[in-house]
Formats: C-alpha cells, sequence, structure tokens
C-alpha cells in the first residue's frame, strides 16, 4: 500500500532552530543549525515511516483568513519582523529548499491559506486509498486521525505515533470529536479562549453525552451542573467561532496531485546533503 508522509515544514524547522543547544556555523561562518537538524529529523522521519509519497508544506507570508474571523487569533505569535534575519528560522529557509530540492521531495508554501489545510486537503482526499502519517507538533491535526490517517510528533527516539486509541487514551474522546473538544477549551498557543467553567474533563464529558459541539450549544438548557450550563450559554457564539478557526476541511487547492509526489528511498546521510546544498 501507498504511504504518505506530510510534514509540517516550518513546525520541524522551528523545533529544530530552538531546539539546537548552540549556534552551529559551516567553514564560511554562515549559520546551519537549523537546516542541519530539520534535515537530519526528517531523514530519520523516513527511515521510521518509509513513505512511498512525501509533501513538505510551509506556510507563505500572506494574510490569514481566520483572523477576519477572531482578531486575536494567533495574535500571541512572536514577530519575527524586527528581529535580526539570522536569529530567526526563517534565514535558513533557503537552505532547507535546496536541501528539499536535493532530496527530490516536493514542497511549497501557501499562498491564500494555512500549511493546516493543505495538510487537511491531503487527508481528506487521499486518506480512504492511501495510508497518511502527518509529521507535526500541531494538535489540530488530531481531528484527522483515522485508521488510515496518524500523527507522528518527532522526539528522536521519544516519537510517538498517535493514532485513535491515543487519543481516546488522552483525552476521552474519539479523533472526529478533537475539533468540539479544542473549541471548548480553548488552544493557548493560537490564542483561542474556550468556555469558562469547561476543562478538559467536562468537556470530555458533554462530548460523551452529547457527541457534537453544535449539539450541546442546542441542549445547553439540559447540561446538569449550573455553572457549566451558564457557561456554555454564555459564551455560545464565541465556541462557535471557535469551531470554524478549528475545524479543518478539504476546501483548499492542493498544490501537487498525490502522483507527483512519489519518492524513492534512498541511504543519503545529512551530512552528504549539506555537502551537495554547498553548506560542507
Amino acid at each position: 500500500m501507498n504511504r504518505l508522509l506530510l510534514v509540517d515544514g516550518h513546525n520541524l524547522l522551528f523545533q529544530m532552530f530552538f531546539g539546537m543547544p548552540a549556534r552551529i556555523v559551516n567553514e564560511q561562518g554562515k549559520a546551519i543549525q537549523g537546516t542541519l537538524g530539520f534535515v537530519g529529523a526528517l531523514l530519520k522521519i523516513i527511515r521510521r515511516t518509509e513513505p512511498t509519497h512525501i509533501a513538505v508544506l510551509f506556510d507563505g507570508e500572506h494574510e490569514n483568513a481566520r483572523a477576519v474571523l477572531n482578531a486575536d487569533y494567533k495574535a500571541n505569535r512572536i514577530d519575527y519582523s524586527e528581529a535580526q534575519e539570522e536569529d530567526t528560522p526563517f534565514s535558513q529557509l533557503p537552505d532547507v529548499y535546496a536541501a528539499l530540492d536535493y532530496l527530490g521531495i516536493k514542497h511549497a508554501e501557501t499562498t491564500d491559506c494555512e500549511t493546516d489545510d493543505w495538510i487537511a486537503g491531503y487527508a481528506l482526499t487521499y486518506g480512504q486509498e492511501t495510508e497518511i502519517v502527518i509529521s507535526s507538533f500541531d494538535s489540530d491535526f488530531f481531528q484527522l486521525i483515522t485508521d488510515k490517517v496518524s500523527v507522528l510528533r518527532y522526539r528522536g527516539e521519544s516519537t510517538v505515533i498517535c493514532t485513535p486509541d491515543y487519543i481516546t487514551e488522552k483525552f476521552g474522546i474519539v479523533p472526529s470529536q478533537y475539533a468540539d473538544f479544542k473549541s471548548l477549551t480553548g488552544d493557548a498557543s493560537d490564542n483561542i479562549k474556550g468556555a469558562d467553567k469547561v476543562g478538559p474533563k467536562t468537556a470530555a464529558s458533554l462530548l460523551g453525552e452529547f457527541c457534537t459541539l453544535e449539539n450541546i450549544l442546542e441542549n445547553a438548557e439540559s447540561i446538569r451542573k449550573p455553572s457549566v450550563k451558564a457557561s456554555i450559554i454564555r459564551n455560545a457564539e464565541r465556541l462557535r467561532t471557535n469551531y470554524k478557526l478549528i475545524r479543518l476541511d478539504n476546501s483548499a487547492l492542493l498544490p501537487f496531485t498525490l502522483d507527483e509526489l512519489k519518492y524513492s528511498l534512498n541511504q543519503m546521510t545529512t551530512n552528504e546533503v549539506l555537502k551537495g546544498i554547498g553548506l560542507k
């Protein structure tokens, strides 16, 4: 069976750039720690998952349509525009792209959506016929998990593969309820505020009883705990907006067909790749 590896490019680059113990420069004095970490991690992920197809996807610089729904969406993210270029992961993107080209791996930047939307599009388009592994620490992808779609959270030897059982054991819900769950509890990383009085256990309990967020809202008067009922009723509009922000669908135009993403495994090392693109 085919196996498609979808890599959240900026997520991995940021993880590697800031995860290195020190700034690393090559003989020419060029900083390469982000590229070094990215390539090394990607090759380990490839060897672990043995994909037949790969896409590495990045967020481009453009307006975010979700911010129209909620101006606070991701407003807590660091603004790198005023930082010294060499101190940001973006400074090493050209080298990362060169490494991906050298490896024969397709990559693209979004122009009118988020990387999440592209990855969701691939999972929802091909997830019935193709095994899919999503490499990212973005928990939004948990809603896409099925028997054929998993999420890989790379941490070297401590890497975790998230499956339907993982979601049920960790949150007490099924993956298809994750957008509902996160709408209720909020998401600090994306600056999304949930309903007060509704933590993870309460959200899971509500979804166990009512199945979906919309059903919870429509039957809010039936919620037994008074403080939770009042919070759900008071925050109904926000919760519906949260769901629109978090829910991933199949509406984005995808940059490549599945056939264009074919990949042949090789035994190339990180040093060979860096040497091949002139960084060693």
